[in-house]
């Protein structure tokens, strides 16, 4: 071994391993590729794939309405099997993620894959280029962590960005949570019921907190759909991932199961909401006085130093030298 490594140090630098190692990578990554990626097909896409007896002639004066959200960059159906995890947990697990951050497409956690993947190699080519132009380390460890530390960059900033994204979107539900509560309940004693209720609110909220807006606009279609309501519910707390959420949906189930007020319930812990909503603009207050001393003491007091003991030091040094 080491005499392949002085070989290749003498044919290609001293960084003759690492294109070595690449080299050999690539082309197990090359010769693999096309086993995996290659998808049989299935039996059923005969039975999905539309037909001709199904395709309704579309009229002139007809307008053109998409019942399905169109499909948003590069077309990987063919590597799905690739990209997607095949347990079931944790794909279910990575779209909920997906889910929470605003990205409900079908092909979300197959595009989140695929832009890993790509940042990724992307990573692995800017380290392998920073490698041979312009590194002059001579530790062979030291190469391969700063080539490799772009890769983990690249295969890491998608994760990042989508819990990022998750933390603001669910911090804005549970901001805009009780004012919807407020309008819910006001529409509610106006006589509408609840489907009514959420599909106004969800009007209502469309500038001020859109991403709420836009699970309540969804709640109410799936109730419109005939979707079942605790289910419907259910799923909506399951994408919030707010506490609040949750419990609002189980006074809702609760008070339909043993078919009490949904007014009074929602009286009750819209109450409750707004309450919790000042405490914790209480709390944020009690700690901007700790946060001010921290800052005060970090800028102010260094500058104080050097004003009141950088003459004295200074007399210091004149009468010592």
């Amino acid at each position: 071994m080491s005499g392949l490594i002085d070989t290749l140090t003498a044919t290609l630098g001293p960084a003759g391993p690492i294109i070595a190692l690449g080299a050999v990578g690539f082309l197990l990554v090359t010769l693999t590729l096309p086993f995996i990626l290659v998808k049989k097909k299935d039996p059923f896409d005969r039975i999905q794939s539309p037909t001709q007896h199904n395709v309704v002639p579309k009229s002139s004066n007809t307008p053109a309405i998409s019942l399905r959200h169109a499909k948003k960059g590069p077309n990987l159906d063919k590597f799905a099997s690739f990209l997607e995890p095949q347990d079931m947990d944790e794909f279910s697990k990575r779209k909920m993620n997906l889910l929470r951050a605003g990205y409900r497409s079908k092909e979300a956690v197959r595009n989140f894959q695929f832009i890993q993947f790509a940042l990724a190699i992307t990573g692995i080519i800017a380290g392998a280029v920073y490698i041979l132009i312009f590194s002059q380390e001579a530790d062979l460890t030291m190469q391969l962590i700063k080539g490799a530390a772009p890769a983990g960059l690249g295969y890491y900033l998608p994760i990042y960005w989508v819990n990022s994204r998750a933390a603001k979107r669910q911090e804005e539900l549970e901001g805009g949570f009780p004012d919807s509560l407020d309008l819910m309940l006001v529409c509610i004693e106006a006589g509408q019921s609840l489907d009514q209720s959420i599909a106004r609110v969800g009007k209502e909220l469309v500038h001020s907190y859109p991403h709420l807006s836009d699970e309540y606009i969804i709640v109410a279609n799936e109730m419109r759909a005939g979707k079942e309501k605790s289910t419907v519910l259910k799923d909506f707390s399951e994408r919030a991932g707010v506490p609040d959420i949750k419990s609002f949906v189980t006074v809702l189930v609760q008070s339909a199961q043993f078919g009490t007020s949904i007014g009074d319930s929602l009286r009750v812990y819209a109450s409750e909401m707004r309450d919790k909503r000042i405490m914790r603009a209480e709390e944020k207050a009690n700690k901007l006085p700790t946060k001010m001393t921290l800052c005060t003491m970090g800028f102010t007091v260094p500058p104080l130093m050097v004003l009141l003991v950088g003459p004295s030091v200074y007399q210091i040094i004149q009468v010592l030298g």
